[in-house]
């Protein structure tokens, strides 16, 4: 599902690494957590998988596609493969709750009975079923989170990518998020989950892979996490 062969990249004249030959793979539907200091490279990495960024060498494969290979007009149909949260939510503050998440449908082009129809199980997925109507502010941080969610698998991604999801939450309302990203993955979606929580990771005790310095310091399977 996910593969990183030797990938590097580096930034500037000098040419410093903020990933730094870094191979990683990770099959359909694991759960796995990135782990690391601010500036260890976490954040890059995601941007290499979203092609946010293109990596300075090294091969990396996502869903088969081989990103050397990846040509610009391909970008979109990629990210739609691939859903992202990001910690900030970044809802659209003038659409509720319902045309939050189709607005992720509207801009591919799904016709208005399709959405009707997708969005409503989407929310039921995140528990916001009776809150479609409400707008954003009307929502706590928590529920806010869960409706980025909703919009992330709207399209219904192979690899859902969580990137400090519960970093602006309060601990009920991130296991609140952490408990639906678990259900996401039962149903079989990949989930790459960085965070600096250590008591979220202890807890779930998932694959969890350390990144020091750009480079993989550790990849451990049903591991703990101490900061």
């Amino acid at each position: 599902m996910i593969l990183l062969d030797r990938v590097t990249k580096a930034y500037g004249k000098s040419g410093a690494a903020a990933i730094d030959r870094i191979s990683l793979h990770v099959e359909p539907k694991e759960f796995v957590i990135v782990v690391g200091q601010s500036g260890a490279g976490k954040t890059t990495l995601l941007r290499l998988l979203t092609r946010e960024e293109r990596q300075t060498s090294g091969k990396i494969i996502v869903g088969g596609v081989d990103y050397d290979k990846l040509k610009d007009h391909d970008i979109p149909l990629l990210r739609r493969k691939i859903g992202v949260v990001f910690q900030d939510f970044k809802l659209l503050p003038n659409k509720n709750v319902f045309e939050n998440v189709a607005f992720a449908l509207e801009i591919v082009g799904m016709g208005n009975k399709e959405i009707r129809h997708t969005v409503p199980r989407v929310l039921d997925i995140v528990g916001l079923k009776s809150k479609e109507k409400s707008m954003p502010m009307e929502l706590s941080g928590g529920e806010r989170q869960r409706v980025a969610i909703a919009r992330a698998i709207v399209r219904q991604p192979k690899i859902l990518i969580a990137d400090e999801p519960t970093g602006n939450l309060d601990p009920k309302h991130a296991w609140d998020v952490i408990k639906v990203l678990e259900k996401i993955n039962r149903y079989g979606t990949t989930v790459l989950l960085t965070t600096h929580n250590q008591e979220i990771v202890n807890r779930l005790k998932r694959r969890v892979v350390t990144i020091q310095h750009g480079k993989i310091a550790s990849d451990r399977a049903n591991a703990s996490y101490k900061i």
